[in-house]
């Protein structure tokens, strides 16, 4: 017998599919009298993706889930769950480069969504990727080219401490 995740037996009912990562499951919509269809990531209590699922042919109960169904269901709930990453990631991460001194400097802000302190991370890198400077700033903090520009010019002093924030 293998320890193969794969060779495992995966769940099948006509409401509800699973295997080793995601779990589709035929709802009751909440909205009307038809169905939806709910995947979860394995050990999420939220779905990942809720949308509409197929009357039957009684037109009543839901189409039963089968094995194309719910290959393409974990195809479009994990490519949703990519881009909501890659999105989230893009608000909590923002780059640019500016000018420096000597050479292009690339100005990064790293926001930490901390639920109680939320902050962010001001960081410089030289062309060669190396740091240069990081400080921690609000995490309301006015990330822009002329923002990283001044923070470049005034040497990586914290941004609102004296002498900063020159045009």
């Amino acid at each position: 017998m293998s320890d193969d995740p794969h060779d495992s037996p995966l769940l099948q009912e006509a409401r509800l599919w699973q295997d080793e990562n995601w779990t589709a499951q035929v709802i009751k919509n909440e909205d009307d009298d038809g169905w939806a269809v709910a995947m979860f990531k394995t050990g999420e209590s939220e779905p990942a993706l809720v949308g509409p699922w197929t009357m039957g042919r009684d037109k009543k109960n839901p189409k039963p889930l089968d094995g194309t169904a719910f290959i393409t269901l974990v195809k479009t709930a994990s490519e949703f769950v990519r881009r909501s990453e890659q999105q989230l990631h893009a608000q909590l991460n923002q780059s640019v480069t500016v000018n420096g001194k000597y050479s292009r400097v690339t100005v990064l802000l790293r926001i930490v969504p901390d639920e109680d302190n939320p902050y962010a991370v001001l960081s410089a890198q030289d062309e060669g990727g190396d740091e240069l400077a990081e400080v921690k700033v609000d995490a309301g903090f006015k990330f822009n080219r002329q923002t990283a520009q001044a923070w470049v010019d005034a040497d990586f002093a914290k941004p609102g401490q004296s002498g900063t924030g020159r045009r």
